[in-house]
This record gives C-alpha cells, sequence and structure tokens, in this order.
C-alpha cells in the first residue's frame, strides 16, 4: 500500500472515529442534515428533469401545431406569396421553411433561414418526422431549436414543412430554477441543522436530568428516584425503568442487609455460649467443667456448622444457583427413610405413611435435604402425629408432609419461606430452629423445576406439598 493511500485510510479511520465519539445530540443533528440533503439533491434532480421535459414538450407540441397548420396551407393553397403570410404570422421563436422536392427553400418566415435547409429531412406528404429528439444549434445563431418536418402535396409535387422552435427560454427557465435551488439549499440545510439542534437537545434534556440524578445517587442511599417526563415516550419508559431498577437494588440491599444482620443475630449466641464455656473450664482446673460443658460445646459447634452450611448454600443459590447432580431418585425410598428417622429420634409421635413407588430425575442427596427440613419442621408443630405421602398427579411427583399442630396463619404461609423467619410459636432458638429450612427447600425445589407450597390440613395444622415434574 503506497504512502498517499495510507494516509487516506487512516484519515478516513480518524473522522469515522471521531463520528462515533461525537455526542448523540452531534450525531443526530449531522444524521438529520444529511439526509435532508440526500433528499433535496434527489429531488431537485427530479424536479429540474420533470421540468426540462415538461418544457421541451410544449415547444414540441407548438411546433407540432404549426407545422400541421402550414402543411394544411401548402396543401390547399400552394406556396404563392406563402413566405409573406409566414412571416406576418410566425412567432419571432419560431423559424419555418417550405422546402420542394429538390430541398431548394421556396418560403420562409425570416430572411434568416432563406439561403439553406434547416434539415435533410423529407418525409412524405401527411407524415411528421422530427429533425432532431433534442436541440439543433443553427448556423449564425446562438439558440437552440427543436425541429419539425412534415409532407404536404399540393398538385402532384411534395413539399417540406420544417418549423424550428427555439428552447433557449426553456433552458433559462431550468437554469434560473437551478440557481435558486442552489441558492435555497445551504440556507434551508442550516434551517434543518439549527432546528434539529434545538429539537434534539429539547428531547434529551430529560436523559440529561435522568443522568444527573443517577451520578448523585449513593450505594448507601437508594431511596432516591430519577425524575419522570410527562411525556409517555421512549425517555418516559427508560426513566419508569430506571426508577423500578433502583426499587429492585434498594430491595436487594435491604435483603443483603438483613440477612447480613440476622446471620450474625444467629452467629451471636452459640458463638457466647462457646466463649462462656471456655471461660469456665479455663478456670477450673479440676477438669470437672470440661467433663461437664464438652457436650454443650459440641452442640453449638454442630449448630455453628449445620449455620455456615445453610448460609453457603444459600449464597450459591443467590450467585450461580444451586448444582445439582441428575441421577434417578426413588421419593418413596427417601420417604421410607425419614419416617424411620423420625419414629426411632421422636417416639412420642405417632409417624404415618402412604408412601407409593415414585421416580423422578435429580439430586438425591438434596432431595434428601428438603424432605428433612419439611418433616423436622413438621415434628416440632406437631402435638402427636405427622403423616408423609408420596404420589404421581397429572404428570408430576407430589410429595406431602403433614402434622396436627396449630398450623399457620394465612398471611404467614408465604413470609416462612423467608430467611430468618421463624413463627412466635415456634421462635425460641432450642426449638425452633434458624429459619433457613423451608428458605433452602424451596431453593432446591426450584433447582428441580418444581414447587413447594402450605396449606391447612384437614388435622388442624398445616400439610407442606413439594411437586416434582417426572
Amino acid at each position: 500500500m503506497s504512502t498517499v493511500v495510507r494516509r487516506r485510510v487512516d484519515g478516513w479511520y480518524r473522522t469515522a472515529g471521531g463520528l462515533r465519539q461525537a455526542s448523540v445530540r452531534s450525531r443526530s443533528t449531522a444524521a438529520a442534515v444529511i439526509v435532508v440533503a440526500v433528499a433535496l439533491l434527489i429531488g431537485a434532480a427530479a424536479l429540474l428533469l420533470l421540468l426540462q421535459r415538461a418544457l421541451i414538450a410544449e415547444v414540441s407540441d407548438a411546433a407540432e401545431g404549426r407545422v400541421a397548420d402550414v402543411a394544411r396551407q401548402v396543401s390547399t393553397e400552394g406556396t404563392k406569396g406563402l413566405s409573406e403570410d409566414l412571416a406576418n404570422t410566425t412567432r419571432a421563436s419560431q423559424l419555418i421553411q417550405v422546402l420542394d422536392p429538390g430541398g431548394k427553400i421556396v418560403a420562409a418566415s425570416s430572411s434568416r433561414v432563406d439561403n439553406s435547409p434547416l434539415t435533410d429531412l423529407r418525409p412524405p406528404a401527411g407524415a411528421l418526422l422530427r429533425a432532431e429528439v433534442g436541440e439543433m444549434p443553427l448556423i449564425d445563431d446562438d439558440h437552440s431549436f427543436l425541429i419539425v418536418a412534415q409532407g404536404a402535396e399540393y398538385h402532384g409535387t411534395t413539399y417540406t414543412v420544417v418549423v424550428a422552435s427555439s428552447v433557449e427560454t426553456q433552458r433559462q427557465t431550468v437554469a434560473t430554477v437551478s440557481q435558486y435551488l442552489l441558492i435555497g439549499f445551504p440556507v434551508l440545510l442550516l434551517v434543518v441543522g439549527v432546528a434539529g439542534w434545538l429539537m434534539i437537545g429539547q428531547a434529551l434534556r430529560p436523559v440529561e436530568r435522568i443522568r444527573s440524578r443517577v451520578q448523585g445517587i449513593g450505594s448507601r442511599d437508594l431511596t432516591e428516584r430519577v425524575p419522570v417526563p410527562e411525556t409517555r415516550d421512549e425517555i418516559a419508559r427508560l426513566a419508569v425503568t430506571m426508577n423500578e431498577m433502583l426499587d429492585r437494588l434498594e430491595t436487594g440491599q435491604a435483603t443483603q442487609r438483613a440477612f447480613v444482620a440476622d446471620a450474625s443475630h444467629e452467629l451471636r449466641s452459640p458463638l457466647a455460649t462457646l466463649t462462656a464455656a471456655l471461660e469456665v473450664i479455663e478456670a477450673d482446673t479440676s477438669g470437672k467443667a470440661w467433663r461437664e460443658l464438652r457436650q454443650v460445646m459440641q452442640t453449638e459447634t454442630d449448630r455453628m456448622r449445620q449455620l455456615v452450611e445453610d448460609l453457603l448454600l444459600l449464597a450459591k443459590a443467590d450467585d450461580t444457583g444451586i448444582r445439582m447432580r441428575q441421577t434417578d431418585v426413588d421419593l418413596d425410598d427417601l420417604v421410607e427413610a425419614e419416617i424411620k428417622r423420625l419414629r426411632s429420634s421422636k417416639p412420642e409421635l405417632t409417624v404415618k405413611g402412604d408412601v407409593h413407588p415414585v421416580r423422578v430425575t435429580g439430586d438425591p442427596a438434596r432431595l434428601s435435604q428438603v424432605l428433612r427440613n419439611l418433616v423436622d419442621n413438621a415434628a416440632r408443630a406437631a402435638h402427636s402425629t405427622v403423616r408423609l405421602t408420596t404420589a404421581e398427579k397429572d404428570g408430576a411427583a407430589v410429595i406431602t408432609v403433614e402434622d396436627d399442630g396449630d398450623g399457620i396463619p394465612e398471611e404467614d404461609r408465604q413470609r416462612v419461606f423467608e430467611r430468618f423467619v421463624r413463627l412466635d410459636t415456634s421462635r425460641s432458638r432450642a426449638s425452633g430452629g434458624s429459619g433457613l429450612g423451608l428458605s433452602i427447600a424451596r431453593e432446591i425445589t426450584r433447582a428441580h423445576h418444581g414447587t413447594i407450597t402450605l396449606g391447612p390440613a384437614r388435622s388442624g395444622g398445616t400439610i407442606a406439598t413439594v411437586s416434582l415434574p417426572n
């Protein structure tokens, strides 16, 4: 590539980069001016072409009418005295010749055209021919003419009538219109540019207000909202969308703060218990306190471990989703295992089962965790009986866990799925858990494309229903 070509290419790239870096207002105004300029050029070209054709057609129609009149006169009266008649009746913009079969001029409308024929055409009698489709300059004349010839027969002799009509006036008209267009184009483009600049600036003013407001909103205070224009256009919808996004951010921030506060609160209790136990053990030199407090410390450590695992699981669910191992799972086996576990750990409860073979595709460990969380909640809430069932309904596997406890009020049946939510009847940490069990169960069920709901049981307690696709 030569140096000159390389410089030109670099210049084009720099120009394109400058256009991309220009403001929306500048680019929109430039685009409007360019579009209008192209439209004006195309429209002007079409206008001038149509105007020229219309003017030439008018001249052609006049010339054909005139040549027909003269041809009729020659056919009826001959050429005697015709020159005087032509001189008296012909307009200055037209020149007329009458030629005999040998090409000799027998009559002319002016002395300017009585020396040589205007054309070599010799049409037969009654026929009309054009010598030139466009214009033809005449000898010793600066004007251009449109020449039409027609044959006329008189007493067996065929004469040729030639009419040359000037098109100079039409040319001047087109030239004048072109000059006006050349003068008006820059003025019109300037008006378009200024008007476009002002109108686009007015249209983008709400965007600038939105940008300024968003720039002033900090992460510590998400209560501010961007102004919504009164118009119902795209900018107003953008402002509404921005406010909806700020609502979601504010809600997410509040949820995150509540989550951190609740997690800190939940961890504070076992940490305080462990700290107190360590202080007692350190002060006791006999070793008796260690033997007495060992089980307490083990219990609190297990509780902290389970809480941390639950928090990590929920954090992964919020971030990338819970990863599931896909395999065939017999839900009836999982339910049977939970029934046996509950009977051995809670002998005071009556555990009933109505288990039917049901198989799904999923993660057996995670599904077992869902079932255990629901069973543990039912066992804590039940007065005497817990009932577990499995069935297949409408192409889905359904598991139900029912207790005969006091039940959950309807207004709390969705709230209990929120993190760290414990109802007043089971608020204590000794019996109420951490408040994460149902949240984890819902996240795992969602990861399996299923649903989990709570409803009133016929026994007066609560029935938890898990529906999983087969």
